[in-house]
């Protein structure tokens, strides 16, 4: 009787073990192979819910922003000397942002450099031809202008760049490799850089930031998370060429400097004391003087410098006479030319500023007239 009870038992647990195995392995198999049930068909759909806050800023800051953006291209005259024919050829792309009203856009001097016409694309696919109103190649800066409809033109806010801090959200608007409106963000990775322009010269307090910069992004904005425009991305630092997280943009301080000067006087012009400097003989006179600052070679008469009584080098036979060596301007030391023009950078023509030189071993300090 027991032995009957346990096989009662293990027929039981056989039957139940068989079951499980049914149901797991056996059953999905054969509703499948009759067509049975949902396999093969779309999932259903599982409700999002809300965007996070962090995104909807960001989706709405590149719906503000993204129809002041223009995409660039440029084409350059190709003479065939068989044929003597010219043509026009495909020479680059870029980005740019609409300035003003009038139509002017700025970007990057290098996007257009050696270009014989342009073409700006907005972001409703409309295409203008630019003329160019000129540049700064010091800066890496140029203004175009096009003859488009109020109804395209959307001037980009400006916001400001000297209150700027490492570690604050940016983000990038372009074309890189040519696909329009390209959005990118980032941080401010670190202030204060210094780049070279085109012509050689020192851009200082360039913006570093991690936001992806590729080519295609140059003369792009580069916006806090106001939308407002704090620099124009002109460079990435990547030995391949393309974003390795180091990318750098104009500060926007610099750029509303220069612009409003190539809108209004059709170039910029670094505002001048009056003085002629000498970069390769600079370092040597100083040295062989014992001071540091900025050797005065000449001063031009009617100038701001000749008008304070400021005097350049005397050459008379074998000897030199060191004249005026500048050493700060308002406070700010003057080590070297770059310094000096950087400095004068920051003003305008008709500014006075106050230069501390050294002179037979005195100091003095005097007020010159910009020019």
């Amino acid at each position: 009787m027991e032995q009957e009870q346990r096989l009662s038992r293990l027929l039981t647990l056989t039957w139940v073990l068989m079951g499980l195995m049914f149901a797991l392995f056996v059953w999905p198999t054969l509703r499948f192979q009759l067509g049975m049930g949902n396999i093969g068909q779309p999932r259903e759909v599982t409700p999002r819910g809300e965007l996070a806050d962090y995104e909807k800023s960001t989706i709405e800051l590149f719906q503000q922003v993204s129809p002041s953006v223009v995409y660039i291209n440029t084409s350059s005259t190709v003479r065939d000397y068989r044929s003597m024919r010219s043509y026009e050829v495909e020479s680059g792309t870029g980005s740019g942002f609409v300035w003003d009203e009038a139509g002017h856009i700025v970007t990057n001097y290098h996007v257009i450099e050696n270009a014989t016409s342009a073409d700006v694309v907005f972001g409703d696919q409309s295409v203008y031809k630019a003329t160019l109103v000129n540049a700064s190649p010091s800066h890496d800066l140029a203004v175009l202008k096009v003859d488009a409809p109020a109804t395209v033109l959307q001037p980009i806010q400006i916001g400001s760049s000297r209150d700027l801090v490492v570690g604050q959200t940016v983000y990038a608007i372009g074309n890189p490799f040519g696909l329009n409106q390209s959005l990118t963000s980032g941080i401010v990775s670190a202030l204060s850089r210094s780049i070279s322009g085109r012509d050689g010269q020192l851009i200082d307090d360039v913006i570093q930031t991690d936001a992806a910069i590729n080519p295609g992004n140059s003369g792009g904005p580069l916006l806090d998370s106001a939308g407002r425009l704090i620099g124009v991305n002109t460079a990435i630092y990547s030995p391949s060429g393309t974003s390795a997280g180091i990318g750098f943009a104009i500060p926007v301080d610099t750029v509303n400097r220069v612009v409003p000067r190539i809108v209004a006087d059709g170039e910029y012009r670094r505002p001048v004391m009056g003085i002629t400097v000498r970069e390769d003989m600079n370092q040597a006179l100083t040295r062989r003087f014992g001071v540091e600052g900025v050797a005065i070679m000449e001063v031009v008469p009617n100038g701001g410098a000749a008008e304070a009584g400021l005097s350049g080098i005397e050459a008379n036979g074998q000897s030199i006479r060191l004249g005026d060596v500048i050493q700060s301007i308002d406070g700010t030391p003057i080590k070297n030319i770059q310094d000096l023009y950087s400095v004068l950078d920051e003003y305008q023509a008709g500014d006075t500023i106050e230069v501390t030189v050294i002179r037979d071993g005195e100091k003095r300090t005097v007020q010159v007239g910009l020019q």
